[in-house]
């Protein structure tokens, strides 16, 4: 029911300088995720409906108040391509004046091929070799981020593609595999970062995963 008036909102960061590149932003983060990776950082915005969401006119509102403070908002999650009401909130926020940014897994790539135009900058998280999705994802064989990547890749758009190393592919064999699939689809630069689990706080990229990847792409950066 909420998705007829928009998104469904599950949190807001007012104001960040590191998760839209060049821009002083907003995060509104929605609701849900088909996925369920172990190592995900925003456990709380799993399910579809929780009682501490938000609907969008209320966010709509506050946005249109900052006005002249903010450059962009980005869109993020667990996953927003889950929300049909996306490309309304989109088009709201474009209208506001806002630049637009969206981070996403790709796990709807007909209904990213469709927001590409609205969007200013993709933050794309690749979560394994494709074939070893199921792997970490626990739902997804792969083909549906493949696609999603690809449809970014031939739009355009400017774009991260980063990779978080969870330690069922935090190995140099498994990166160099995953780089390759990139590199194939037309990708030229990767960031690599660990896992955020609490458990693993150790954790870094090595330089032998850097090797491996930096064989097949131009750029691979550690984000530690």
């Amino acid at each position: 029911m909420a998705e007829q008036g928009g998104p469904v909102v599950g949190g807001i960061t007012p104001f960040t300088t590191i998760d839209f590149p060049g821009r002083l932003a907003a995060v509104v983060f929605l609701q849900g995720c088909p996925w369920r990776c172990g190592y995900c950082h925003n456990p709380q915005l799993l399910p579809r409906h929780a009682p501490t969401t938000q609907p969008w006119h209320t966010v709509r509102t506050w946005l249109d108040s900052r006005r002249g403070l903010l450059d962009g908002v980005v869109f993020s999650g667990s996953e927003p391509l889950l929300h049909r009401g996306l490309a309304d909130a989109l088009r709201d926020v474009r209208s506001m004046g806002f630049a637009t940014a969206l981070h996403t897994g790709g796990a709807y790539p007909e209904r990213l091929a469709r927001l590409l135009p609205l969007l200013d900058w993709v933050g794309f998280d690749v979560k394994a070799p494709f074939g070893d999705y199921r792997t970490i994802t626990g739902a997804d064989d792969g083909s549906a981020a493949r696609q999603a990547l690809a449809h970014l890749l031939d739009s355009g758009v400017a774009h991260e593609i980063r990779c978080t190393l969870a330690p069922v592919i935090n190995n140099a064999s498994v990166i160099e595999r995953l780089a390759q699939q990139l590199a194939t689809l037309g990708a030229s630069a990767l960031v690599l970062q660990p896992c955020r689990d609490a458990a693993l706080r150790q954790m870094s990229v090595d330089d032998e995963i850097l090797a491996a990847a930096r064989r097949h792409l131009r750029a691979v950066v550690p984000r530690q």
